[in-house]
């Protein structure tokens, strides 16, 4: 009992409340200078590049960065076509850009990248109603908490973040190749610094951690950006990749409790908003100072370094030959 009431005389005190209240001031303070940090720091772009007369397909654009991109490049003037898994999502997605832009050139598109016919059924769909593309933007992506694989029986994490990105890319080459100065951008993360590209196992049959295929994915989708731009070299068409920060978006959804409880406090204390995340995407959609810039990987509007191992030509050449055996490229396919 004397242990009891020691610890509420010690309660009581008002040397306790006054460190208490000091403390929380204190965190307060911390988490208010690391938030303006984040803010000084993150790159914005500010240049007044228009995109009237350009088509831009923005995957994944009902929400998080992929939603903000593609609001902004319609304040830009861009015909924007929102490519995404459910159709009436993307049908409110227009409505709210269409009010907040004034720009009424907003046109959504049912596309799942996990899904190989589907990657094709809206290839062919933009390649028979489109007449040019300007900026196709890679910003669709999953980091799954279980493990499961699609119905083309390829890892779904790695299904939607690579290989139908992959895919699609090779289906709309021709129509960005007849499109002067176009452009492709994808959104990778620095995430892939906690992973290895391991060519002998991109579909696991199963996995101990799925969102570990996550960190995999990023580093193949910069493997892979950095391919397509030795590939495309001379055709006129820009590939380059990014990393938007760690952004307060959908993507940490599937993480389990009890790690979800701690890592939200994080994001909502410390992570960029999607309209700060969408800086770089827009910045390498539109300005001109990366016009003929092409194979390089970005940070805050900022060209970053890369690993030696993201940046070995031979490991993404395997990369390249293998994805097009997991997408099973036809021989009537455009090849790059």
């Amino acid at each position: 009992m004397i242990g009891a009431d020691l610890l509420f005389t010690v309660l009581k005190h008002p040397a306790f409340h006054a460190l208490t209240a000091l403390l929380v001031v204190g965190f307060l303070t911390a988490v208010s200078l690391l938030k303006f940090y984040a803010y000084v720091t993150c790159g914005y772009f500010h240049e007044k590049a228009e995109m009237k007369g350009k088509t831009v397909i923005v995957t994944g654009a009902t929400g998080g960065i992929g939603k903000e991109t593609a609001r902004e490049l319609a304040k830009r003037g861009a015909r924007v076509l929102i490519a995404c898994r459910n159709a009436e999502s993307g049908e409110k997605v227009k409505e709210e850009i269409v009010r907040s832009t004034k720009n009424e050139q907003i046109v959504v598109k049912k596309l799942d990248l996990s899904s190989l016919k589907s990657v094709r059924e809206f290839a062919e769909d933009i390649n028979r109603t489109e007449q040019r593309l300007d900026v196709l933007i890679h910003n669709a992506g999953t980091a799954e908490n279980k493990f499961k694989k699609t119905e083309d029986g390829i890892e779904v994490t790695m299904a939607t973040n690579h290989f139908g990105p992959f895919l699609l890319t090779h289906l709309l080459i021709d129509l960005l190749k007849r499109t002067e100065s176009s452009r492709i951008v994808v959104v990778a993360s620095e995430l892939y610094r906690l992973a290895s590209l391991n060519l002998n196992n991109l579909n696991p049959a199963s996995s101990w951690c799925p969102p570990y295929w996550y960190y995999v994915s990023k580093y193949a989708n910069i493997c892979f950006t950095l391919e397509l731009a030795r590939r495309l070299e001379g055709s006129g068409v820009t590939a380059n990749c990014l990393h938007p920060g760690m952004i307060d978006s959908g993507i940490w959804r599937n993480v389990p409790v009890p790690l979800s409880w701690g890592l939200q406090l994080i994001v909502k204390g410390f992570f960029k908003t999607p309209l700060q995340g969408c800086q770089t995407s827009v910045f390498l959609a539109c300005s001109e100072e990366v016009k003929n810039v092409t194979g390089k990987y970005f940070m805050d509007c900022k060209e970053k370094g890369l690993s030696s191992g993201a940046t070995d030509v031979s490991k993404a050449k395997k990369l390249w030959e293998l994805s097009e055996k997991f997408v099973n490229l036809k021989n009537t396919d455009p090849k790059i």
